[in-house]
């Protein structure tokens, strides 16, 4: 039976370290500061929004937020990044996604700072991050990667199998990997026997976004799972990619859902603000 990887117990830890850090730098007259911005109502951005406000409040980062109505012009987003790249006071800008479709993500991604990118997903910083040399890292993936080294795994000459390739997860999660001197195999939809594949992963990291979709007979013995997935079944209750009841049997340590990554997320986005502000200011 596989040991649980406890994301909120990490994510603790880790907003403790930034909080520690951010109490530090208020000595100094520094104080970091995070801009979230929120247009139009949806209900998990607004749930996802106020989960980092709270966040900051507890890391003592000051938090500006920016919750514009659903008929905000692409005009007027792109004039308040502007505003928010010039601002000396903010070091990071968060565009929280889906935007309305009326407004190009790319093109309000591209226009906010690379310097204040906390998410992590300007390809300046995509770049960075291929060649191993990213401050700011996208925030999941960089979670997956606490969570496997908190977790008293050693990542270098495992095999390591990503099943995903999106550029939010999937590509960012093999890099990172590949830095830890991983060795990395990428499955997606068109990979030919991607259960053989994946059971001969040492570390297995799924970002699919198919219910249950790793069962039992695709993990290799002892293998460390990370499960990336979020899915509603239809009785309402949350799930992951991977199916965590047949799946811990095999596994050495597994992430559940909720509860594993999910945490992650957050605590990153601290710890990004964290370093973009010292990188602004020292």
């Amino acid at each position: 039976m596989a040991g649980i990887i406890d994301g909120k117990k990490i994510s603790q830890e880790i907003k403790d370290e930034v909080k520690e850090k951010v109490e530090q730098l208020s000595k100094k007259g520094i104080q970091p500061c995070l801009a979230v911005i929120l247009v139009g109502d949806d209900p998990a951005s607004q749930v996802y929004v106020r989960n980092k406000k709270r966040a900051c409040e507890y890391c003592g980062i000051k938090s500006l937020n920016y919750e514009l109505p659903e008929e905000t012009t692409e005009k007027e987003l792109l004039a308040l990044v502007d505003e928010l790249n010039n601002s000396k006071e903010c070091n990071g800008i968060l565009v929280q996604l889906p935007l309305p479709k009326h407004i190009d993500e790319n093109k309000v991604l591209l226009k906010i700072k690379p310097e204040k990118d906390v998410d992590g997903f300007h390809p300046y910083n995509v770049g960075l991050l291929s060649i191993g040399k990213a401050d700011l890292k996208a925030c999941t993936p960089a979670g997956c990667i606490e969570l496997i080294k908190r977790s008293g795994v050693d990542i270098t000459r495992k095999n390591c199998v990503v099943v995903g390739r999106s550029n939010i997860v999937g590509k960012p999660v093999g890099m990172l990997l590949l830095s830890e001197n991983g060795t990395v195999t990428t499955c997606h939809s068109k990979t030919k026997n991607m259960s053989e594949i994946c059971k001969s992963a040492d570390i297995l990291v799924v970002a699919i976004g198919k219910e249950k979709f790793i069962k039992a007979d695709m993990v290799k013995e002892g293998a460390v799972v990370i499960d990336v997935g979020i899915n509603r079944m239809e009785n309402g209750k949350l799930c992951g990619d991977v199916d965590f009841a047949e799946v811990e049997k095999k596994a050495s340590l597994i992430t559940p859902v909720p509860g594993g990554v999910g945490p992650m997320t957050i605590a990153m986005l601290m710890n990004n603000c964290l370093i973009a502000c010292k990188k602004q200011n020292m």
